[in-house]
């Protein structure tokens, strides 16, 4: 079964540089962000070995947040080797994040 990883400053790139990667950028005060949590550990069981999914908590990993011009949580990105596919602003349904999963491969 697949699981969401936590990523930081210092494993954020490497993690995203090959393959699929859906990423939830949240913080534990956000309010919307603790509805997009389920969704994406959701997905994360869905898509199983075919894409990696991650959370990046802002407060902690703020160098990977402000790199990507992350200016309101939650925001998910899917990446594919390491290069944004498709942002998303605002809590986005389990069947848009699938799709884009899907749509990146």
């Amino acid at each position: 079964m697949a699981m969401v990883v936590e990523l930081t400053d210092s494993n954020f790139s490497e993690t995203i540089k090959e393959g699929v990667t859906l990423v939830d950028f949240w913080a534990p005060w956000c309010a919307p962000c603790m509805m997009q949590g389920p969704i994406v550990e959701r997905v994360a069981k869905k898509v199983g070995d075919k894409a990696k999914v991650a959370k990046v908590n802002v407060d902690e990993a703020q160098r990977a947040a402000t790199e990507l011009g992350i200016r309101a949580i939650p925001t998910v990105i899917v990446f594919k080797d390491g290069q944004v596919v498709q942002p998303f602003v605002g809590v986005t349904q389990e069947s848009t994040l699938l799709s884009a999963i899907d749509k990146a491969q």
